[in-house]
């Protein structure tokens, strides 16, 4: 039996893009800004003294920025494309929001009626982010060596991510809610992943 771990999973800290509702997805290989750069600062004052065997994040530079203190220390490093952020298609870089845009609707809400192989024009399902994302989870349950891990990705993946690691169907990925710099905290005990902290951003506030 795999051994047992521990899991942060860390969304990325904000970006000017984040501030103006404006969606980035894969596309779009944006920066932190002033206050993602303080907010990832917070993060590792506060869990500095964790014992992490590996730093994950997607392959954008907002996620490795985001824990780049950490690997900073010598901590070993991997990205991985299959944490990217979901396509938005033709809609990234631009400003999307439930009230003034229709077609957004239309797509969250029959992802949340369970239809979640349906993509905005030119971009991805969850389905479709689900499978890139499955290479990375068998990643996690078979290296035992790493006992405690970083991740970090971006909001739409991250609730892909634990809709797949606690077994919920993709159409309930809307209950986990997610803000920058939010933790995650998950224990894998060998057969199954267990939340321990829900939405954390306790580090935000000290």
């Amino acid at each position: 039996m795999p051994a047992s771990k521990t899991i942060f999973l860390l969304r990325h800290g904000q970006t000017d893009f984040n501030v103006q509702g404006i969606v980035q997805g894969s596309g779009v290989d944006s920066s932190l800004n002033d206050v993602g750069r303080a907010q990832a600062r917070q993060f590792f004052d506060a869990y500095a003294p964790e014992p992490f065997d590996k730093v994950y994040t997607s392959a954008l530079r907002r996620t490795q920025q985001s824990v780049q203190h950490f690997i900073n220390l010598g901590l070993p490093h991997e990205p991985h494309a299959g944490l990217n952020e979901i396509s938005w298609g033709r809609r990234e870089g631009t400003r999307i929001t439930m009230a003034e845009d229709a077609e957004y609707r239309h797509v969250l809400a029959q992802w949340e009626a369970g239809i979640t192989n349906l993509a905005l024009e030119g971009g991805e399902s969850p389905d479709a982010v689900a499978t890139r994302q499955r290479p990375f989870i068998e990643l996690l349950k078979t290296r035992p060596h790493e006992r405690t891990v970083l991740v970090c990705l971006h909001g739409r993946a991250l609730r892909v991510l634990l809709c797949q690691l606690l077994n919920y169907p993709l159409r309930c990925m809307e209950g986990f809610e997610h803000s920058n710099l939010c933790l995650y905290k998950l224990e894998f005990t060998g057969s199954m992943f267990v939340v321990r902290n829900f939405l954390d951003v306790a580090h935000l506030t000290g």
